[in-house]
């Protein structure tokens, strides 16, 4: 039955229209151990806080406007925050 659907798939990736497909074009998938490890590395933790939704969706929004990391964008403002 794998055989099968694996056939099916190769068939379905050799069907009209996939002839420009890039596969060098997919994003590196991570699981999240990996994530995890990935983080540890860079010195970041997770901290969880409970935020009123308002204040999140501008925050959302103001992530979105600028380069779109949000946990970069509440770093660099708890930063600000701190240093005043």
């Amino acid at each position: 039955m794998a055989k099968s659907d694996a056939k099916k798939l190769m068939g379905k990736m050799d069907a009209p229209g996939m002839s420009g497909f890039d596969k060098t074009s997919i994003p590196v998938v991570v699981d999240r151990r990996e994530q995890r490890k990935l983080d540890q590395a860079q010195g970041l933790v997770p901290f969880a806080v409970k935020l009123n939704s308002e204040l999140v969706e501008e925050l959302k929004q103001l992530a979105k406007a600028g380069d779109g990391d949000l946990n970069a964008l509440v770093a660099s403002l708890l930063k600000k925050g701190m240093a005043g």
